[in-house]
C-alpha cells in the first residue's frame, strides 16, 4: 500500500490540479557549500510539466528548470524518480542538468541511512493524518539523516560533499497550506542530530485548526511533537530577534530558537500550478534544548545550514 511507503510516487496522471515534489539537502562536511534538489511534477491543467528547482543555501540563488511531462518517469516500489536525464533515490543521486541557467552534473552516494520509523498508526511523520484521503498537502520524511560520498561539477566548479550530510523529505496534494513555518537542519556537532518542525494552517471540513508536527533525533532516539499525539505549541515568537518555538508533550521540553540568514525565492504549488513565490533559507542557524520535565536539561546544541520557511501570516493566529 503506498499509505505504507509514501516516499514513493504518490500521485497518476488522471488527477488534475495535483503536486508532488521531494526535497534533497547536500551539505558538504566542512559547511561551506550546501545545495536543495527538488524534483516534482505539477499538474495543473495546460501547464502540467515536470521540474528540478535549485536552491544555493550560500548565495540564495535558485533556479527552476521545467521539463515535459512526460520526462518524469517513476518506480512503483520504491523511491526512484527521473525528471529528464537526472536520476533521484534514497541511496543516491545522479544529476544531468545543462540548462541556460546553470549545469549540474555528478553522483552523490549516500551511506549510514536513518530512515524514518513507521507503525501501523502511524504510517508516516503525519500519523492518523496519513489516512485522510482529502488533506490539503501531506508530508513525508525519507532520510532523517545520511552521509554523502561524491562531487558535483557546477558551473564547471568542483563542489566536494564527500563525508558531508544529507536530508530527504517530500510533500503532496493539491496546494501548500496558506501559512506555514518550516525549520530543518541535521548539521549539528553530534553526528546524528536531525530537527525537523512544520507548523501549518489546516483546512478541515470547511473550517481549520493550526497543526504541527516535529521529531527531534539524537543519541539514536527519535522525540516526537505532534497535534495527533496531544503535543501543544506553548510559545511560538518571530521578531527582529530571530523565531522561537516551544513545544511539549506528556514528558518532553523542546524549545527551539532560529536565526534567519540568507534566503532565496522558490516556487510552491497551488492547486497544483507551481505559482506561489516562497523564500527559503538553508543558511540558517538554529540552537535546540530538549527537557525530561523529570529530569531537566537532556541535549542542547547548535545547528548550521538550517533550512527555514516563514509564511508571517501564520503568527495571526497566536496572537
Amino acid at each position: 500500500m503506498k499509505i505504507f511507503n509514501t516516499e514513493v510516487f504518490q500521485g497518476n496522471f488522471k488527477k488534475n490540479r495535483y503536486f508532488e515534489g521531494w526535497y534533497f539537502k547536500n551539505v558538504s562536511s566542512d559547511t561551506n557549500s550546501v545545495y536543495a534538489f527538488i524534483p516534482g511534477v505539477s499538474l495543473g491543467g495546460k501547464n502540467s510539466h515536470s521540474f528540478i528547482q535549485i536552491i544555493n543555501g550560500i548565495t540564495g540563488e535558485t533556479h527552476y528548470i521545467s521539463y515535459d511531462i512526460k520526462e518524469f518517469k517513476w518506480s512503483k516500489d520504491n523511491l526512484w524518480v527521473q525528471v529528464g536525464l537526472s536520476i533521484f533515490t534514497d541511496k543516491f543521486i545522479d544529476i544531468n542538468i545543462d540548462d541556460e541557467t546553470i549545469s549540474v552534473k555528478g553522483r552523490l552516494e549516500f551511506s549510514e541511512i536513518i530512515k524514518y520509523p513507521k507503525t501501523f498508526t502511524s504510517p508516516s511523520i503525519m500519523g492518523w493524518y496519513s489516512y485522510i484521503p482529502f488533506m490539503e498537502c501531506n508530508h513525508g520524511i525519507v532520510n532523517v539523516n545520511h552521509k554523502l560520498q561524491g562531487k558535483l561539477i557546477i558551473n564547471n566548479k568542483e563542489v566536494d560533499f564527500s563525508l558531508g550530510k544529507g536530508y530527504i523529505e517530500k510533500d503532496w496534494g493539491k496546494s501548500f497550506p496558506e501559512s506555514w513555518i518550516w525549520l530543518h537542519s541535521n548539521s549539528f556537532k553530534t553526528v546524528d542530530t536531525s530537527l525537523f518542525i512544520s507548523i501549518a494552517k489546516i483546512p478541515w471540513l470547511g473550517r481549520y485548526f493550526i497543526g504541527f508536527i516535529c521529531f527531534l533525533y539524537v543519541n539514536g532516539k527519535f522525540y516526537r511533537f505532534s497535534t495527533y499525539n496531544n503535543s501543544k505549541i506553548s510559545n511560538v515568537k518571530f521578531d527582529d530577534k530571530g523565531l522561537s518555538i516551544h513545544l511539549e508533550s506528556k514528558k518532553f521540553i523542546l524549545k527551539v530558537f532560529a536565526t534567519p540568514q540568507s534566503s532565496g525565492e522558490l516556487k510552491a504549488p497551488s492547486m497544483g500550478e507551481m505559482n506561489r513565490r516562497i523564500k527559503e533559507s538553508i543558511d540558517s542557524i538554529v540552537n535546540v534544548q530538549l527537557f525530561d520535565k523529570s529530569k531537566g536539561l537532556i541535549f542542547d546544541g547548535d545547528g548550521k545550514r538550517a533550512g527555514l520557511e516563514i509564511i508571517e501570516k501564520i503568527f495571526d493566529y497566536f496572537r
